[in-house]
């Protein structure tokens, strides 16, 4: 638990201590405003006035304070069915407390066709409400049925700093009855936006002028992540330039629960989020699905922290073109999938070859640019969903990665599967065919896996490593079934990290591979290292990401004690 929450955590024990007795309001209380703006108090008291608070219907609707510095809002005052559909600040509270929601918190109406948006005066992010959330502030979730949405039209604006983070969290993780890498808390958040989804129907080619939704089959509504009953929403459209908000020092935990509809949820599901939205500084810690999973759209992410997601870290799909700079990625020791697992087009096995090749001619597969990132990787096999692995790219995907390393060396891989621990693996021929044409690129990338490829063979007869050698990366040395730890207190032969924390990466012109210097064709492409963080530079995680430095963590990194059996 993080020092922010550790007041926090003891004031919860008390807080639900109570519950036990039924002393403790879980519902917010209603104010009867009148028509000369006087405020018949409901219930409420002086307390209650630092909770967050609506007018509607001619009633303020209000949080109830606990008496702990804690404010409480039951399903009357956001939830299912309840959707916010008025502008809402959530302040930061004093003292450490946090914002507790029993229910759900969905942020204005999701619909269902178009018809139903130009009624309601919807076409963008800013038409709809805004969930205003003030640095510093901690929003708790108590069951693991409840989850956010920001549906399209609306905005979230969650603008902590490095100093006061925001942190979403579970009211679990306030009490103090979880461990740093338990997850299924609560459900997570999905934001959903009026961007491109390939799932859609367009006429001409993204980004050119006349590209819009097909005038003879306009609707795009896609169903967003737990999307049923009283929990559905949706996404897409043709602007992918929308606007939802701003998630700026935002720090989410503990996430993955399956909701209504079945779907463990991701830590956040991006819908089709525009590039008008802002995402800066943003963790996600601790999540049984996916970190952050993206569904078309061209969000741009910068300084992005994922720590011990169970399923993939960084997962693309339906058409997403976003920029992706700075990200750090590390896998539990024992538990975790892909560090990028990537799509090119959605429901790929559906699709009939000339309908991929159009859509790919006509810029509506995925084509994101990933710039400086550092996958730390666990090679075990007995994960919750498959073993661990580095980057899949799949399904007519053309990525641009550069300046980046991989890393699955920290552990011995399993030596019972010759190829389940691949550092990389390249899918489907439309995919392999634009990785040996140039329109999949790896740029500057240093691998350190026992298992450096899949091994699927290429139209063109390259496979998975001898592309990533001939376009000038580079793989070490990892025998199988030993490791190799990539920091200088420990070899000689692999030096590319360092730190107490060795999530730092080592200039590349003082890197070692395999007892050499790095090859020329590694150099990177934008200043000297390649990776997230810059040993002896300024650390873009510290202080608000959490479970990194020792001074905000429930637990040191496994990667700060080498394994018994790694030199």
């Amino acid at each position: 638990m993080d020092r922010k929450v550790s007041l926090i955590a003891a004031l919860a024990g008390t807080f639900l201590a109570a519950c036990g007795s039924g002393d403790i309001n879980i519902d917010p209380q209603t104010n009867v405003v009148d028509s000369n703006n006087t405020v018949n108090n409901g219930g409420g008291s002086s307390a209650d006035d630092a909770c967050a608070s609506y007018v509607a219907n001619g009633q303020t609707v209000q949080g109830a304070a606990d008496g702990n510095g804690n404010c409480t809002y039951g399903a009357s005052f956001v939830g299912p069915k309840n959707n916010l559909t008025v502008d809402l600040l959530l302040p930061k509270l004093d003292n450490g407390g946090a914002h507790i929601f029993t229910s759900s918190l969905f942020v204005g109406e999701t619909y269902r066709t178009n018809a139903d948006l130009q009624a309601a005066g919807i076409s963008e992010g800013g038409d709809g409400p805004t969930l205003t959330i003030e640095a510093g502030t901690t929003l708790a979730f108590q069951t693991n049925k409840d989850f956010m949405i920001i549906n399209r039209g609306s905005q979230i604006l969650a603008n902590g700093t490095s100093d006061e983070p925001i942190t979403i969290t579970s009211v679990s993780d306030l009490n103090g009855t979880v461990g740093p890498e338990d997850v299924q808390q609560w459900g997570g958040i999905v934001i959903n936006g009026f961007g491109v989804s390939n799932k859609c129907s367009y006429v001409g080619t993204r980004g050119d002028a006349g590209f819009s939704l097909d005038p003879a089959n306009p609707e795009c509504h896609i169903e967003a992540e737990g999307s049923a009953g009283d929990d559905e929403s949706q996404y897409g459209g043709d602007n992918d330039d929308d606007d939802s908000g701003i998630l700026r020092y935002v720090v989410v935990k503990h996430t993955g629960a399956e909701v209504g509809n079945g779907d463990e949820l991701n830590g956040i599901s991006f819908g089709g989020v525009g590039r008008g939205t802002v995402v800066e500084n943003l963790q996600v810690y601790s999540t049984f699905d996916d970190g952050v999973e993206f569904f078309g759209g061209s969000v741009d992410v910068t300084n992005l922290v994922a720590v011990y997601a169970r399923d993939d870290s960084i997962d693309i799909d339906e058409g997403y073109d976003g920029a992706i700079t700075n990200a750090l990625v590390i896998q539990n020791e024992t538990d975790g999938n892909h560090c990028i697992e990537a799509d090119g087009l959605g429901s790929y096995s559906s699709l009939d070859q000339a309908t991929k090749d159009d859509f790919i001619a006509r810029g509506l597969n995925s084509r994101p640019t990933i710039s400086n990132l550092t996958c730390i990787v666990s090679a075990n096999i007995n994960g919750t969903h498959d073993p661990g692995a580095g980057w899949r790219f799949r399904e007519g995907i053309w990525p641009t990665v550069n300046d980046s390393l991989v890393i699955a060396s920290f552990g011995p891989n399993d030596t019972t599967d010759a190829d389940d621990n691949y550092c990389l693996r390249i899918d489907n021929a439309e995919t392999q065919a634009a990785a040996e044409a140039g329109d999949l690129q790896l740029n500057s990338v240093i691998f350190s896996c026992a298992e450096a490829e899949k091994g699927n063979a290429f139209p063109g007869g390259d496979t998975e490593r001898s592309f990533a050698e001939g376009a000038g990366n580079q793989f070490a040395t990892v025998a199988d079934g030993s490791c190799v730890n990539p920091t200088p207190a420990t070899d000689a032969d692999l030096q590319l990290l360092d730190g107490v924390q060795p999530v730092f990466s080592i200039a590349h012109a003082s890197s070692f591979v395999d007892g050499a210097a790095p090859l020329a064709s590694t150099t990177p492409t934008a200043g000297t290292y390649l990776g997230a963080l810059e040993s002896g530079g300024s650390d873009w995680t510290s202080p608000w990401a959490f479970g990194i430095s020792a001074d905000n963590t429930g637990q040191p990194l496994w990667i700060e004690s080498v394994p018994a059996n790694c030199p």
